[in-house]
């Protein structure tokens, strides 16, 4: 059995810590990630709402540098958790429990800025010389 899950999206707001009775720490916020899809005449962008949860060491590392509209990427499992509401119907709760968080974009960028990427390969340098990055010492 295999329970994996990546996402890249944005904060929706600051991650909120809290403690455990036993004094883990535990966070938990939203990313904002986009969905395509397609109707009979044109594309169309859906935006999911993703719940997080963070725990101990990643938790703090989450509530001390996310804000709101950051961009990142959030590696992890979806767990379903079965609870009873106040109004006693019976719900379930879809949440991604993180074991990866990597921060995307500059490091001083402000909220909601799109990451630039100086080192990456553009297409007009890849098309000018095809063999860019290529070893003659491949293994096959």
């Amino acid at each position: 059995m295999f329970n994996r899950v990546i996402l890249i999206g944005r904060t929706t707001a600051a991650p909120q810590m809290r403690y455990t009775q036993s004094g883990k720490p535990v966070c938990s916020f939203s990313i904002a990630v986009n969905r395509n899809r397609k109707s009979s005449d044109s594309a169309q962008q859906d935006v999911d709402f993703i719940d997080i949860v963070a725990w101990q060491n990643l938790a703090e590392v989450c509530t001390k540098y996310l804000e709101k509209g950051k961009l990142v990427c959030i590696e992890g499992r979806l767990q379903v958790r079965s609870y009873t509401a106040n109004d006693g119907s019976k719900r379930k709760a879809y949440e991604v429990v993180a074991s990866d968080m990597q921060m995307l974009g500059p490091r001083n960028a402000p909220a909601g800025d799109v990451p630039v990427q100086n080192d990456a390969v553009s297409d007009s340098e890849f098309a000018q010389d095809p063999s860019f990055g290529m070893s003659d010492d491949l293994p096959f």
